[in-house]
């Protein structure tokens, strides 16, 4: 770990530079602590600094004991370490934050504490493969919160008044009546058009063979005949009828709960579907998705694609002050389906379909196979839309019961620039924030106060942070420096690396950034952004090394990412079936429908998806002559 030691050096004493202090005490202080500790204090001691340092710039003044493991001042009480930086944001007498702080070195101290907050660490198994550290105690422990989430909603659902289920069902009807209506409609006149997603399946069936799926529900079956839509038309209803297995609720698959890296102290649970279930959710997120942009004052509230409006709006809010950003805690697994149900329980045949292709039992390692309250965990395509609704529905009830006067349509429409929520970051008014994070714990979600902001001047939103409406956003590293060509993983994360570092305007970490990549391979062209090569982007633009000899276009000699798809041959009805599906027919053959819940972009299907499909088992870089732009 000693080249991430001496990136953090190199960032160190570029920062100190601007910041007009000194870094040489911090830099041993690190190197010395590295050694003692391994990469634990990079990623884990040093990012509960810089967490701390965001909530004494949002509360205004240093509480020292919020890092114990960093020694204080005799005199004044504050962290010794970074004390040039911290001397520049607040004041070394007493920790109060200065009137006017130096951006500068807020900046740097975020950069310098968060740098390796998201680093994955590699470990060889023994197929020889790199994969990312999730230890067997870090797992059981995310395994354990997963299953005291179910105990929490249980809890929280038996405790709830049910005329607090009331007012959120006539808020939620307010919000989202004639969009509830529209995919109601969608799904009473079979305008769903189902979707296999990229990711793996709990029943372990691969890319290709999703559409020879012959594994059907009871509950699905009755609002979504399998002839219907696991076959191209009516014509294979014979063939689907000799092989389709009908599972009753008992016999179901359930969702397969693991845990993927998220940072070394934590790792994430998600929950792999069944193929059946994601196939239908899928269809049903593109008709929400269709009918929320189709609605102005929804598209302005709710994000599912596009994270920009909540990064203007925090930025509004660190400039201005009257906008709070939330954050909640293990926020999707905390939805229940009791909330779910009361939105979209006066649409019949929408709370059939949800119903109907929402996984009902979850097998946990340690915990076995147990019923689930939530709606559904992360893994579920209708997770992150509900989860949305859900909350927004809160925000509204949050600043009603503060105004005192039910809500009008009309009233909700006042806050369409003041609300938003993308998955589970939320943007609200400053003064009703207290009143809306009460009502979140009313119905059992825990905000998260260490990335909730609304005292000061600094705001974080969907991976975007501000101070005083400067943008203090950091590079983050998210893997281990190469050492080798053969580290193909590693070399595929330093390129991106060393250009964000480079567009950040730190010159010499990117620099240094250069050095390494030419020891590790001789050629790192200068390359433009959309250059297919792994290369080092400039503000002076790219280099040609030679003509293409037929096209007269300028090459470069660069290596570039080779991952090939695993073979996955398809054929017969299946492959007709993906086809159709592809296109947007109906189960009538090549018959367009009246109605497109989403456009179907030609230009981007596989000539060889019929043969080879799904994510490449191996990533690789191969040396060759390509365009530098």
């Amino acid at each position: 770990m000693k080249s991430l030691t001496s990136l953090w050096s190199m960032t160190a004493r570029e920062l100190a530079v601007r910041c007009c202090t000194s870094a040489t005490l911090d830099i041993k202080t690190v190197e010395s602590r590295v050694e003692h500790e391994g990469v634990s204090f990079l990623a884990i001691t040093l990012a509960n600094f810089g967490k701390s340092l965001e909530r004494w710039l949002d509360q205004g003044f240093v509480v020292p004991w919020d890092v114990p493991s960093f020694k204080r001042d005799r005199l004044t009480g504050l962290p010794v370490f970074l004390q040039g930086f911290l001397g520049r944001v607040f004041r070394s007498d007493s920790g109060v934050l200065l009137d006017e702080p130096d951006i500068e070195a807020i900046y740097a101290l975020r950069q310098l504490t968060l740098m390796f907050s998201k680093i994955a660490l590699p470990q060889e198994t023994p197929g020889g493969v790199s994969t990312s550290v999730v230890t067997p105690r870090r797992e059981r422990l995310a395994m354990n919160g997963f299953v005291q989430c179910e105990k929490d909603i249980r809890r929280t659902d038996s405790l709830l008044d049910p005329q607090y289920l009331t007012e959120f069902k006539r808020m939620s009807e307010l919000l989202y009546g004639d969009m509830f209506a529209k995919v109601d409609r969608d799904v009473y006149w079979q305008r769903v058009i189902p979707k296999h997603g990229p990711g793996s399946v709990a029943d372990r069936l691969s890319s290709n063979a999703k559409f020879n799926l012959r594994t059907w529900t009871s509950r699905l079956q009755r609002i979504m005949p399998a002839e219907d839509f696991l076959v191209p038309n009516h014509h294979f209803r014979d063939d689907l009828d000799k092989e389709i297995d009908i599972l009753e609720p008992g016999a179901e698959v359930p969702v397969r709960v693991i845990t993927v890296p998220k940072t070394l102290k934590t790792p994430r649970v998600i929950a792999i579907e069944p193929t059946a279930m994601q196939y239908v959710q899928q269809g049903l997120l593109q008709c929400f998705r269709s009918a929320i942009n189709e609605d102005d004052f929804l598209a302005r509230i709710i994000g599912l694609d596009d994270q920009n409006p909540n990064r203007e709006m925090a930025k509004e809010g660190s400039l201005t002050g009257e906008l709070a950003t939330l954050d909640l805690s293990e926020a999707s697994d905390r939805v229940s389906y009791q909330h779910v149900r009361a939105m979209i329980e006066d649409y019949p045949d929408l709370l059939q379909a949800v119903d109907a292709c929402r996984s009902r039992k979850a097998d946990v390692p340690g915990h076995g196979i147990i019923r689930l309250a939530k709606f559904a965990p992360m893994g579920s395509a209708l997770c992150f839309p509900f989860e949305a609704m859900v909350f927004m529905t809160l925000v509204f009830l949050g600043i009603q019961r503060e105004l005192g006067t039910p809500f009008t349509y009309e009233d909700v429409y006042s806050f369409r620039k003041k609300v938003r929520v993308f998955g589970d970051d939320i943007i609200v008014p400053k003064e009703y924030v207290l009143s809306v994070v009460d009502e979140l714990h009313l119905f059992g979600y825990v905000v998260n106060t260490g990335k909730s902001f609304w005292t000061g001047r600094f705001r974080e939103s969907c991976g975007k942070e501000y101070y005083d409406g400067h943008d203090v956003s950091i590079v983050k590293v998210r893997q281990t420096l190469p050492t080798r060509r053969t580290d193909a993983d590693g070399l595929i994360a330093a390129f991106p690396l060393r250009n964000q570092l480079y567009w950040a305007g730190l010159w010499k970490s990117a620099a240094w950034m250069d050095e390494l990549l030419l020891r590790v391979v001789k050629h790192v062209p200068n390359v433009a952004p959309s250059s297919p090569l792994l290369g080092r982007e400039s503000a002076l633009g790219y280099q040609a090394e030679r003509m293409h000899p037929d096209y007269h276009s300028p090459l470069v000699r660069g290596y570039y990412v080779v991952a090939k798809p695993p073979r996955d041959p398809l054929d017969g009805v299946g492959a007709l079936h993906k086809c159709l599906l592809g296109t947007g027919s109906t189960r009538f053959g090549l018959k367009p429908l009246p109605y497109r819940p989403f456009p179907i972009d030609v230009a981007s299907v596989d000539s060889e998806h019929l043969e080879r499909t799904g994510r490449p088992e191996h990533v690789g870089i191969k040396l060759g002559w390509r365009a530098p732009f």
